[in-house]
């Protein structure tokens, strides 16, 4: 398959800059994976496509202010990093621009010196392995010198940082948020459980190589980047439970997703496990333990576009966001939401 059957086209100013003030109050696009058909509505309509029995499966992962901005040591010059995975101690990998003041050897400070870094190697794609150096707790410190990173499709600056978490964000260590969650309040969810519909939590730290495009011809050929992935027991035997029953486990993003057809098996069972992942989801793959998903709207040529059309078929998806395009909803991060059930 040729990543150019995953393009679209987008008019620049349908990609969302900024949240709307009601988080249940985004659009909904209901696409039906079996039939091709479509209906239009509020995301808080979600309640009346979620059963009994039914089990949701969110990503309880929280972003962290993993951008960086400080300067070289002796020169002065202006350095931008943003965490990427942490390796051991206090080595962590990052991306960083400019490049050539980051040679092995060279010293940044960050926020007034609270935080300093030194690179120790170049590594892969030009991201640099680097040291931190700090008194107290990093994740402390961090919060104080950090921001959090958006995409770079985001122009706008965001006045709350928390727009840009999930109501249940939890375990620190995101680069980017799993958006499909952005749209849930605490009061939506509460209404599901009370519908008698199980909630189950995994943990995936998203990476910014969600973010990175598909650089070769042939998918087959992309070679995907991994994340960080936890589900423990409890939450495990609620998914299981909902299979049993013969009722559905509907992901919440892409993230969810990833980690649920990591740990599952033949059978469509999961075990408590956690690792690194980097399943690449593409039509043809046959899902395991999701029924259904929520999602935002992706990049064109995405590796999470391939994802949604493996699960509903990349006809009924490219006719569906021609149709999103068409009545003008809002696309990616901050955008609307589809369900494909």
């Amino acid at each position: 398959m040729k990543v150019s059957d995953f393009y679209y086209d987008l008019p620049e100013e349908l990609i969302a800059q900024e949240p709307i003030p009601d988080r249940q109050m985004s659009r909904l696009l209901v696409l039906d994976k079996n039939t091709g058909s479509m209906e239009h509505r509020i995301f808080k309509d979600i309640l009346e496509y979620i059963n009994e029995g039914d089990c949701l499966v969110l990503n309880d992962t929280r972003v962290i202010p993993a951008r960086l901005l400080g300067e070289k040591e002796g020169t002065g010059g202006k350095i931008e990093f943003v965490l990427l995975k942490k390796m051991e101690n206090d080595v962590w990998e990052v991306i960083l621009k400019p490049g050539k003041r980051a040679k092995p050897g060279s010293r940044f400070a960050f926020g007034d010196s609270a935080l300093k870094a030194e690179v120790l190697q170049i590594v892969e794609e030009g991201n640099r392995l680097v040291r931190f150096e700090y008194d107290g707790v990093f994740e402390e410190v961090l919060d104080r010198v950090g921001i959090v990173p958006l995409p770079p499709y985001i122009t706008k600056r965001l006045e709350d940082s928390e727009r840009y978490q999930t109501v249940y964000s939890k375990h620190k260590g995101s680069a980017a948020a799993p958006t499909a969650g952005l749209h849930f309040t605490k009061e939506l969810l509460k209404e599901i459980e009370n519908k008698g519909v199980d909630i189950a939590y995994v943990t995936l730290h998203v990476g910014l190589g969600t973010f990175r495009p598909v650089k070769v011809e042939v998918i087959e050929e992309h070679k995907m980047h991994s994340e960080y992935y936890s589900i423990n027991e409890e939450d495990c035997r609620k998914i299981n439970t909902a299979k049993e029953k013969g009722k559905r486990v509907i992901a919440v993003g892409t993230t969810s997703c990833r980690v649920l057809e990591t740990v599952g098996d033949e059978n469509g069972r999961v075990n408590p496990k956690s690792g690194w992942t980097d399943i690449f989801i593409y039509p043809g793959y046959k899902f395991k333990v999701v029924d259904a998903l929520i999602t935002n709207f992706h990049l064109p040529e995405s590796t999470l576009i391939m994802l949604v059309s493996a699960l509903a078929g990349r006809e009924k998806i490219m006719e569906a966001y021609k149709t999103a395009v068409k009545e003008r909803y809002r696309f990616f991060s901050f955008g609307d939401a589809m369900f494909i059930k």
